[in-house]
């Protein structure tokens, strides 16, 4: 299931940018991190792609969403200007953005090849 972050949240699960200025990620499972706000139509086919995704790689990876609209300071730190924008995660390393409304296939294949290759 996705689980929405406030910046409270955020700060915590993914990443404190008020502590550190060089990205540290918190968490313990790579995540995709969806920006949207309700008014936008391509987010609202991203939502149900990325609730499905969620299920499939349950244990896995998180999926978490951003609220523009509510959260205007996490999208101005990572310089959102379009939306959908989602945000992989890799529990090492730099994260990499993606705009757009990708399709599941895409989505997939970002997650297997970004977020779950094994460090070699």
């Amino acid at each position: 299931m996705t689980e929405s972050l406030t910046k409270e949240t955020f700060l915590t699960k993914v990443f404190d940018y008020e502590k550190n200025q060089d990205w540290k990620y918190n968490g313990e499972l790579p995540a995709i991190i969806d920006f949207w706000a309700p008014w936008c139509g391509p987010c609202r086919m991203v939502g149900p792609v990325l609730e499905e995704l969620s299920e499939e790689y349950k244990g896995k990876i998180n999926v978490y969403k951003v609220n523009t609209d509510e959260e205007q300071e996490l999208g101005a730190v990572f310089g959102i200007r379009s939306i959908p924008s989602i945000l992989f995660v890799p529990v090492v390393g730099q994260p990499k953005m993606a705009v757009g409304a990708l399709p599941k296939e895409s989505l997939k294949q970002a997650i297997e090849n970004e977020l779950l290759i094994k460090a070699s």
